[in-house]
């Protein structure tokens, strides 16, 4: 009979977990992999905060972020770049009502090898030159005489979107420019390839990298937070629309003292 008892105690605790688990209120984010290293930490302590929500989070760019946002696969995206047009027009074909958050302000490095490239400073049309294929060698810049490595973002990358419109003048890439699908996969390229150059995302610089003065204008915080960098930008989250739940909890998480210090401790520049 105890042994009964037992069991059948141990049969209700097991339900009850269960029960109580799937309780939790879920939440998909997906999007930017620039945006990503913050959300990710922001969502690990957010969950220890507030145990009854869980939070899933995935990346794949701002533009697949975006478009599952559209299809009501994500509760939010993470975008690199202001949405656009025609992405507000397909929500609001579907009755959606987009709601836009800036949550860290990022600037995009230019970076080179840290010790082995001489090179400090390019202008944007230089930077055109090399992406469309009308540089090929270090040389040619006042460098070592070595050929000249280019590395860019995906096209579902925000990055990519926002250095496509203010340096390559939506020209086409050289076909040998070799595309990386984030940000993290260009660093370490860059970190260990005397020849390259690449770009990524304000909070992703290193010791192992340069990050290139741009038209005279050096990528630090202040400069980024005034405009003068040619490549400032804002980090962004949208939701369908005016969130509630778990959706308004997180972002009120991120707004917090508490979250914009995470934004900082991430390498990018708080809002406030």
């Amino acid at each position: 009979m105890f042994k009964l008892r037992l069991f059948s105690i141990i049969i209700l605790l097991f339900f009850l977990i269960v029960g109580f688990s799937s309780a939790k209120e879920k939440m998909n984010i997906q999007g930017s992999t620039t945006v990503l290293p913050i959300i990710q930490i922001m969502a690990e302590e957010f969950m220890n905060d507030y145990p009854e929500y869980e939070v899933t989070i995935s990346g794949g760019g701002s533009g697949v972020g975006i478009a599952a946002l559209i299809d009501q696969i994500a509760d939010i995206a993470m975008s690199s770049r202001k949405i656009k047009e025609n992405e507000l027009q397909k929500a609001q074909d579907k009755g959606l009502d987009v709601q836009e958050y800036t949550i860290a302000y990022d600037a995009i490095a230019i970076i080179v090898h840290a010790k082995n490239n001489p090179i400090d400073r390019l202008d944007s049309n230089t930077l055109k030159k090399i992406y469309t294929g009308f540089v090929h060698n270090w040389e040619d810049l006042g460098g070592y005489d070595r050929p000249l490595v280019a590395i860019s973002r995906d096209t579902n990358s925000g990055t990519f979107e926002i250095f496509n419109d203010h340096i390559l003048d939506n020209e086409e890439m050289a076909p040998q420019v070799l595309r990386l699908t984030s940000n993290r996969p260009i660093l370490d390229e860059v970190s260990r390839n005397l020849n390259a150059i690449g770009y990524v995302g304000f909070g992703y610089l290193t010791p192992q990298v340069k990050a290139l003065t741009l038209d005279n204008v050096e990528p630090t915080r202040d400069n980024v937070i005034s405009g003068s960098y040619p490549l400032s930008r804002g980090l962004f989250l949208y939701t369908a629309r005016v969130p509630a739940g778990v959706s308004q909890e997180f972002i009120n998480y991120i707004f917090s003292d508490k979250g914009q210090r995470i934004v900082a401790e991430e390498g990018f520049i708080p809002i406030k």
